[in-house]
């Protein structure tokens, strides 16, 4: 039988990521596709962390947009995305992905690595991949990953595994329907946290699914907790795009006015965010409520992922949950306590309401968190 993604079934309750019944394994002749930053957390340090999650969520609409008609697993991951591709798809991706690290580095001042992974590869190395389907709201889902598979490919692209050239100087990716246009948006408990948690080897499964769900719990006792994002949706940016692109060189005329074209669409619908109202074929109301809901602020990619609004309180009892399950062999965890979130939105289609939108903390979020589980895999040594 075929396998095929658009067809799982999908879950309403977060909680329901820990169950494995939930999760179907991914055929052997599927790829993975996975990118990531090379030196994020010195962007970062340097300023540079919309521009890092922008490169991030640009190689998902990258994806997406070169794939329209198929609906593809993804994760992202702060500062990298990973994808699970049918046969045939990574013929499409290879060259797109391709096209993303020419454009991350001309355009954004970045260094975006990207490889191709067999399925099969990942398996005789001694792990697998399994995926679900999570949906926030009844107009998304997003694709759940387990099995280990997916950390040892991450692993492996950083030992340049399977590693992509970049596309000829110039190459520019069709990224219609991504933008960064809106404000950082304060926490309304007190701290955005951001964490990661990854499950250690040979963790027993109980305990850790007993850990795990503890965390969860934390989280949805309270009613006010989670969602990082106010009610009414972000707050607008000054401009329509809050990160600053390298001019491209060389543009010909058609593309000259294509990028008018663009420039003028972002600016009507600039000024209907701006003014939260509705014009012509669009209502500003409607798609903020509707990115609150479709907001991609929790998931589980190997590991659990989840940059939320929390009063210090709770903080300090998850990261006690945390430190426990740490010391008893189960997890290693990365968390990062920050005073705001931000957003960067994939609206492939700005009419509908499949809008996706990838939430990070304002100040580091996932890359710093990740920084943290280095540092203590080095510490532990070898």
């Amino acid at each position: 039988m075929t396998f095929h993604y658009a067809d799982l079934p999908v879950f309403a309750r977060f909680d329901d990521v820990l169950d494995e019944a939930q999760f179907r394994l991914v055929p052997s002749d599927w790829t993975i596709a996975l990118c990531d930053i090379v030196g994020s957390t010195r962007a970062i340090a340097a300023g540079g962390y919309r521009s890092v999650n922008y490169a991030a969520a640009a190689v998902i609409a990258a994806i997406r947009n070169a794939l329209p008609e198929t609906e593809i697993p993804f994760v992202f991951g702060g500062d990298g995305a990973s994808f699970l591709l049918a046969p045939g798809e990574e013929q499409v991706a290879g060259p797109v992905l391709s096209a993303c690290i020419t454009f991350v580095r001309e355009r954004l001042g970045l260094e975006l690595r990207a490889a191709l992974i067999p399925v099969r590869t990942v398996r005789e190395a001694g792990h697998d991949v399994l995926v679900a389907r999570y949906a926030p709201s009844p107009d998304v889902a997003y694709a759940m990953i387990r099995g280990g598979g997916l950390a040892w490919a991450e692993a492996a692209l950083k030992r340049g595994l399977c590693a992509l050239a970049p596309a000829a100087p110039g190459t520019e990716p069709d990224l219609t329907g991504l933008s960064c246009r809106f404000e950082a948006s304060p926490a309304q408990n007190g701290i955005i946290l951001s964490l990661i948690v990854v499950p250690r080897a040979g963790a027993d499964a109980a305990a850790l699914r007993r850990a795990l769900g503890a965390v969860i719990g934390l989280v949805q006792a309270d009613p006010r907790l989670g969602q990082p994002l106010p009610d009414r949706g972000p707050e607008l940016g000054s401009r329509p795009s809050s990160v600053a692109l390298t001019p491209q060189r060389g543009a010909s005329m058609r593309d000259l006015l294509a990028g008018a074209r663009r420039r003028i669409g972002a600016l009507v619908s600039f000024l209907a965010f701006r003014f939260r109202v509705s014009v012509p074929g669009f209502s500003a109301p409607t798609y903020l409520r509707e990115l609150v809901a479709n907001a991609d602020y929790r998931k589980y990619d190997d590991g659990l992922r989840m940059t939320i609004d929390s009063t210090p309180e709770t903080a300090r009892r998850i990261e006690a949950c945390l430190e426990e399950a740490e010391t008893a062999g189960l997890v290693q965890f990365g968390l990062v306590r920050q005073a705001s979130s931000v957003v960067t939105c994939f609206t492939p289609d700005r009419l509908g309401s499949g809008h996706v939108h990838f939430v990070d903390g304002g100040e580091g979020g996932y890359a710093l968190a990740a920084t943290q589980i280095k540092r203590k895999l080095g510490a532990a040594g070898p």
